[in-house]
């Protein structure tokens, strides 16, 4: 959820008991330094910041120039010239010393990555420094690269999530497992702790995670309505119509596959050959450009409104106020959020 998680959300997260997050992936190591001091100001709670493993971009010149002339239309609609080029806007966890320089100086309870597994020395250095590392995975193969390398728990994210597909290969085969079989796949074959993804969005989706043999549940799309979320009204109005049944996967956005809403740019993209779209995150810089000078006109229907398939049971309340809901429903009456004096240590 880089881009959607905000302080306000993560610490409202953490105070009701959960392990409130942060994705950084969208943002350099300064701004997530700024974004990990700006919990703490709120919440002594577990944090979790997730960072993004995918492989550096490989520019190509001509997919990007042909890309900026199918998308110039779309800009001129508002009086824009298109961009006269593509930059790679956002860097990987991969190659971003300083961004692993803040995690080991900042030490978060919790980093989690997404897209891959960073190199065995990185690896090292995090878990040296007592943090607390999970890995998405949406095969077994996966799941088990990431145990090989020594992460202390799996997300298995069905086909269901929204936002990006955590696929390790840029252009490789998914298998689109969903969250049920991947998540009981992953627990009756692996060693460490499963944590469930996609499509949950209640305390019952929770529990039948958790019946699967899942030692957690990650929620995404059910906080996208919060107030404390950085979606904005016309995201928020989408998440509220009919768009919400009928989340698409899409390329064009970003450059690799993600669950989005559908609106103008999915609709633009659907048509479109998968190798006619820059590599990610390229992609992107044309897509958020485009977002930005729609977005000025009051049109928002090419932004990036990621939203997993429980998206029709989004419910619009504080995220603490969500987060009691959420135990409410998986405990019953009685049982209260614990409190952050109460939290585990994630260890």
């Amino acid at each position: 959820m880089a881009g959607v998680t905000t302080p306000d959300m993560a610490a409202a997260v953490m105070k009701s008991g959960g392990l409130g997050s942060l994705g950084v992936g969208t943002t350099d190591a300064a701004g997530a330094r700024a974004m990990i001091r700006a919990v703490r100001e709120r919440s002594k709670g577990s944090l979790n910041v997730n960072v993004f493993c995918h492989p550096p971009a490989t520019p190509d010149a001509a997919i990007e120039a042909a890309w900026i002339e199918r998308l110039r239309p779309e800009f001129e609609r508002f009086d824009v010239p298109a961009p006269r080029q593509l930059t790679e806007i956002f860097r990987s966890f991969f190659e971003d010393k300083e961004m692993l320089a803040v995690l080991l100086e900042e030490k978060p309870k919790v980093v989690s990555f997404h897209f891959g597994v960073p190199p065995p020395e990185t690896l090292r250095l995090l878990l040296k420094a007592r943090i607390v590392l999970l890995g998405c995975a949406t095969t077994l193969k996966e799941a088990l690269i990431l145990q090989d390398a020594g992460v202390d728990a799996v997300i298995a994210q069905g086909y269901e999530a929204g936002g990006h597909r955590g696929i390790f290969q840029v252009n490789g085969n998914d298998d689109r497992l969903g969250t049920l079989p991947l998540t009981r796949l992953l627990a009756t074959r692996l060693s460490v702790p499963v944590i469930a993804t996609g499509g949950i969005m209640d305390g019952r989706g929770i529990a039948a995670a958790l019946e699967l043999g899942a030692s957690a549940a990650q929620l995404g799309t059910a906080f996208i309505a919060c107030p404390e979320s950085h979606a904005d009204e016309g995201y928020r109005a989408a998440l509220k119509s009919d768009a919400a049944y009928h989340t698409v996967m899409t390329r064009a956005i970003s450059g690799r596959v993600a669950r989005c809403l559908p609106n103008r740019f999915t609709q633009l993209g659907a048509e479109v050959p998968e190798d006619d779209v820059p590599c990610y995150p390229i992609a992107y810089d044309a897509a958020k450009a485009l977002h930005a000078v729609a977005k000025a006109s009051r049109e928002f229907g090419y932004g990036a409104q990621w939203a997993g398939q429980g998206a029709p049971m989004s419910r619009e309340q504080g995220a603490a106020d969500l987060m009691k809901a959420l135990v409410h429903e998986l405990f019953g009456e009685g049982i209260p959020p614990g409190d952050e004096s109460s939290q585990g240590d994630m260890s």
